[in-house]
């Protein structure tokens, strides 16, 4: 008998049983009551206070992983359109919010790209994995404009001088939380500060590509099939740095 429950007493329904010799503590769960990984607790509340819809009521939100980024079932009730209301249940993946950015040489009729090895495009059909895009990153702990230019750094080599927000986008908001900022800046190929690249220690192996506007845009649908690198340069061709 425990020395805390006197003789007699009852578990509360739903409560951990006290931790014996014979019985251990109940272990935290990782993300939710002790820190993942990256730190985070909690993780199972997300949405619970959202109030912007009224009608949307999140009910409850289950943790189904966090083992990097967070993936999540969540119930909510819904009223329809009509006014009858309904349960529903979606998952989600909660990778953080991103940003990307078109580096630019309106003199020369430049862009600058990176070439890297993507596995889910791979796994998906891409015959080698290795995919055209612009250069892009989490924002992490970061403002936007503040990531981007640590990212342009570590990819491209280049230290990033006037930057111009030109939008920001959801990426695939059926499932994924991910809300990325477009962003567009100059480059001068004589002010490239190192080699880029890529961080080693997170496994990138990143090749810069220079490409011309027109021929980067004749590419679309061939081997530039990366949505965000679509967009930015359908912009800077329409109403960016290159429109007529």
């Amino acid at each position: 008998m425990s020395a805390e429950t006197p003789a007699g007493a009852e578990t509360p329904a739903g409560a951990d049983a006290p931790a014996t010799a014979d019985t251990p503590a109940t272990p935290g769960r990782p993300g939710i009551d002790v820190p993942d990984r990256r730190g985070r607790t909690g993780l199972d509340r997300t949405g619970l206070d959202l109030t912007g819809n009224p009608r949307v009521k999140v009910l409850d939100v289950t943790l189904l992983s966090s083992n990097w980024y967070v993936t999540r079932t969540t119930r909510f009730e819904f009223e329809h359109s009509d006014g009858h209301r309904s349960i529903e249940e979606r998952e989600t993946y909660d990778r953080g919010n991103g940003a990307t950015i078109l580096l630019h040489d309106t003199a020369r009729r430049t862009v600058l790209l990176i070439r890297q090895f993507r596995y889910p495009a791979y796994v998906n059909g891409h015959p080698d994995g290795n995919l055209l895009e612009l250069p892009a990153g989490l924002l992490d702990e970061d403002e936007p404009e503040a990531a981007i230019r640590r990212e342009a750094r570590e990819e491209t080599g280049y230290d990033i001088g006037e930057v111009e927000h030109v939008f920001d986008a959801y990426m695939s908001p059926g499932s994924i939380t991910e809300k990325l900022f477009f962003f567009a800046a100059p480059y001068r190929s004589e002010e490239r500060a190192d080699a880029g690249g890529g961080l080693a220690d997170e496994g990138e192996d990143i090749e810069l590509v220079e490409l011309g506007i027109d021929d980067a845009l004749a590419r679309i649908g061939d081997d530039i099939i990366d949505a965000k690198t679509i967009m930015l340069l359908q912009w800077a061709a329409l109403r960016g740095p290159f429109a007529a």
